[in-house]
């Protein structure tokens, strides 16, 4: 059976990326009629000007209120909704204890990760890591370490953190995220069907079942439909996540 082609474009620094990335499997485990499917997973930086790392002060809750000009109450209260919405799928948000910075080596290292066969055990290990471990994901020796984790080896990862290897690739799925008008982030290309947002499990359920059905049947996919309901679940480049 020929495996289901899904493209999922996100930013390690995304809340609801990582959300999204577990609603995602839970509809995986859930539909038995997918069948195969061969994941890929696509860069795309919310914040590329982004410094490598910010000072321990202003903490991340003040930051993210003085760039979207809201209170800190207000910062807070979002903040809280995602650790709250994060309890059910598993993940244990820890914001007080998180270290900004900017993902475009992140994004190359998960390049070199496709390329070995462990992309996604590198994406949720440098999701568990950022969100809820106070790790600094930009530092060279940390992104080596976490990639040991999943099998890599460390010279070869610190080899690709010290060098501009995947640069290429990182910016070309940013430029494809550009031309498919990709604004936010988790999403989820499957088939031929656009799906963005941490949406609920049943509904990208739903979207890969027909993905699937369409592919088993040869249909043409050469034009894209976006499906689903609209979620505020999102980080983009213009608004708080």
């Amino acid at each position: 059976m020929q495996p289901l082609v899904l493209e999922i474009w996100s930013d390690i620094a995304c809340p609801w990326c990582f959300i999204g990335k577990r609603r995602f499997e839970t509809a995986l485990r859930r539909t038995e009629q997918v069948g195969p499917v061969a994941i890929t997973w696509r860069a795309f930086q919310l914040d590329p000007s982004a410094p490598k790392s910010y000072p321990e002060r202003p903490g991340h809750n003040e930051r993210l209120a003085r760039k979207y000009g809201v209170s800190l109450a207000e910062a807070e209260k979002m903040v809280l909704r995602v650790v709250n919405l994060g309890k059910p799928e598993g993940i244990d948000f820890d914001f007080d204890a998180l270290k900004g910075g900017n993902t475009f080596d992140g994004h190359r290292l998960l390049a070199f990760a496709r390329e070995r066969g462990v992309q996604d055990a590198l994406k949720e290990r440098l999701l568990r890591a950022y969100f809820c471990e106070g790790a600094q994901i930009s530092d060279p020796s940390t992104l080596g370490a976490l990639a040991l984790d999943v099998g890599l080896e460390t010279e070869a990862a610190l080899a690709v953190v010290a060098s501009d290897q995947y640069a290429a690739d990182v910016r070309r799925d940013q430029a494809t995220a550009a031309q498919l008008g990709i604004r936010g982030v988790p999403f989820f290309k499957i088939g031929r069907y656009g799906v963005s947002g941490a949406q609920p499990v049943e509904l990208l359920s739903e979207v890969l079942v027909k993905a699937r059905q369409e592919l088993d049947a040869s249909e043409p996919v050469s034009t894209s439909a976006k499906h689903g309901g609209t979620s505020d679940e999102v980080c983009d480049v213009d608004r708080p996540c």
